[in-house]
């Protein structure tokens, strides 16, 4: 298939909304599930009857020359054969499904769009394939039905607008006329609903597609009668007399990604349009509608956002393929030390005794930051799967405060409230007061830049409300700033001279993260804070590491565990005195 091509001047598809800290389904977990999909189908379809009568096979034979014609039509119905202007690419003697220089043809040609074309009208492609030197015109006095078969397929394909934007400034001012705009865009197609119940209908925009590839699959498979695959059956073209099947015409827009589409309107005058026919094998076609299906099913499970598609197909386009084996490997590589980090956290906690040498505080406001990105999910109607997934691990945070501290019901006023109260392995040493110097400087930190990049957030840009300003604001901070939270920990650790109080295996685990994350930050396209942010948390790791290496492993302190070394030694030596006098008796 050729590559999609550039759109034109004026026509480019606008550029997507704010990133937001959401995501979606992987692009190996696509993968899996479409070749799943793909093996399970070949090996559960309907067994092959014995008997030669009750199967279905190809009309056409391997290598077989065929003739091509190709029409441009308004109309989706064609029979004007003989229109010279309707016709825009005939080829002859095209091999049937054989890979070679004649099999695969090109055309590269200019329309120009009529008046109707321009105002949402519609444009068909009509393909036609016959055995050379046959007509596919059915009124020929030597047409035969057997010898040709054809497909029609829509150039232009409709997509909602953009509902006009519910954003202002809430200061009163004048937004830049640039941003005021509402533009023709193409939207989620949740967002199309949403704004369809709120906003009336749905008004609907035309889009040229710059790319038609034409792909006769090589199947020669004989079916069963009563029996084809539901993802084949669509495809098959009966013939009616014979009950044989003609070649399948497949339009091939795998490659064909959402921002290449060109808006038509009054200002097009000109349109290129890239044509291509040839052959496709039957697994790579059935790979593809596999794929796509996958990605249907996904979207409508909420486990995939919508244009993510294009975006896993753009890897595969514009990524070089060595280095995307490399990135699919360490992705299922950085899935098992998530894992294993996530696990290891538990366990820490669950088991953990004591609080010495660890920041209690930091626990609280890593819940804080927890909880204000799932609200800020909550408030950009964000998918179930992703909602879920923040949820969950808001009531982790949650459960490590119990762990951390002391959680009362007060119930003296009229409504009872949470109180948290430290630890007395927390209070009883050097760690509360060490916490409590480190969290009043990073706060008064923490208050310049949250208050700075507010005021410059309510000035600059354009809000749904207060409330969704603030969001804003404090997810946007959390996703800058979040790595100073690990801060405190680092100086209670300088002044307690000690690392033996951290999880060192959940730790690690986090820390290989953090070096594929600086891979990925080099192969994928994202925001140049987002690829500052990988760079400083790999920042506080070494500091983490080099804390480790210059304080020693003090064995009376107390472990991750909440016991110390010379207690497990003393309670050792105890056993050991009471099973030699067990044995003395």
């Amino acid at each position: 298939m050729a590559p999609p091509a550039p759109a034109v001047e004026g026509g480019q598809a606008p550029q997507g909304r704010q990133q937001q800290p959401q995501g979606g389904f992987g692009l190996s977990g696509i993968i899996r599930m479409a070749v799943f999909w793909y093996f399970a189908s070949k090996f559960f379809s309907p067994k092959k009857p014995t008997e030669p009568s009750a199967l279905i096979s190809n009309l056409y034979q391997k290598a077989q020359p065929l003739d091509m014609w190709l029409y441009l039509s308004e109309y989706e119905k064609f029979n004007d054969f003989g229109s010279e202007s309707s016709l825009v690419w005939h080829e002859t003697n095209i091999p049937y499904a054989v890979w070679g220089p004649e099999s695969t043809r090109t055309l590269t040609l200019k329309y120009h769009p009529s008046e109707s074309l321009k105002h949402n009208g519609s444009l068909y492609a009509h393909v036609f394939f016959a055995h050379s030197g046959f007509s596919p015109d059915p009124s020929d006095p030597e047409y035969q039905p057997q010898a040709a078969f054809g497909r029609t397929h829509p150039v232009v394909m409709y997509l909602p607008k953009s509902q006009a934007d519910k954003k202002k400034s809430l200061l009163g001012g004048s937004p830049d006329s640039s941003e005021a705009q509402v533009t023709s865009k193409v939207v989620d197609e949740s967002e199309d609903d949403d704004d369809s119940n709120d906003d009336g209908p749905v008004e609907w925009a035309s889009y040229w597609k710059p790319n038609i590839t034409i792909n006769l699959v090589a199947d020669f498979t004989q079916y069963p009668k009563t029996g084809v695959a539901p993802n084949i059956a669509p495809y098959l073209n009966i013939d009616p007399f014979t009950g044989n099947y003609y070649p399948i015409v497949y339009f091939n827009e795998f490659w064909l990604l959402r921002d290449k589409l060109i808006p038509l309107n009054e200002t097009v005058t000109e349109l290129s349009l890239n044509l291509e026919v040839g052959p496709i094998s039957m697994t790579k076609w059935q790979l593809f509608l596999q794929i796509d299906q996958s990605f249907q099913i996904h979207r409508s499970y909420g486990s995939m956002l919508e244009g993510e598609a294009d975006e896993l197909k753009r890897v595969f386009l514009e990524g070089n393929p060595y280095l995307l084996a490399i990135t699919m490997v360490v992705s299922l590589l950085h899935s098992v030390f998530d894992f294993l980090a996530f696990k290891n956290d538990i366990q820490f906690w669950n088991k953990n005794k004591s609080m010495e040498g660890l920041s209690a505080k930091t626990v609280v406001v890593s819940f804080a930051c927890q909880l204000i990105i799932f609200l800020y999910l909550l408030d950009n109607d964000t998918s179930w799967m992703i909602l879920a997934s923040s949820g969950i691990g808001c009531v982790i945070e949650f459960w490590k405060i119990g762990k951390a501290m002391r959680i009362e019901i007060d119930r003296t006023g009229r409504i009872p409230m949470l109180k948290l109260r430290d630890r007395e392995s927390y209070v009883r040493n050097k760690t509360k007061e060490y916490d409590d110097i480190a969290m009043k400087y990073l706060f008064y930190v923490l208050f310049l830049l949250v208050a700075g990049f507010s005021v410059y957030s309510l000035m600059y840009e354009r809000h749904k409300s207060w409330y969704s300003w603030i969001l804003s604001s404090l997810t946007s901070c959390v996703y800058m700033f979040g790595f100073i939270m690990m801060c405190p920990q680092l100086f209670i650790n300088y002044k307690l001279k000690s690392v033996a109080h951290l999880p060192w295996r959940q730790m690690t685990y986090k820390f290989l993260n953090t070096i594929i994350d600086d891979l990925f930050a080099f192969v994928i396209k994202m925001p140049t804070l987002h690829r500052l942010s990988v760079f400083r948390d790999d920042l506080i790791f070494v500091i983490y590491l080099y804390q480790r290496w210059i304080y020693k492993v003090d064995k009376k302190r107390v472990n991750e565990f909440g016991f110390g070394g010379e207690d497990d030694q003393a309670v050792a030596e105890t056993d050991a005195a009471k099973e030699e006098e067990k044995k003395t008796n």
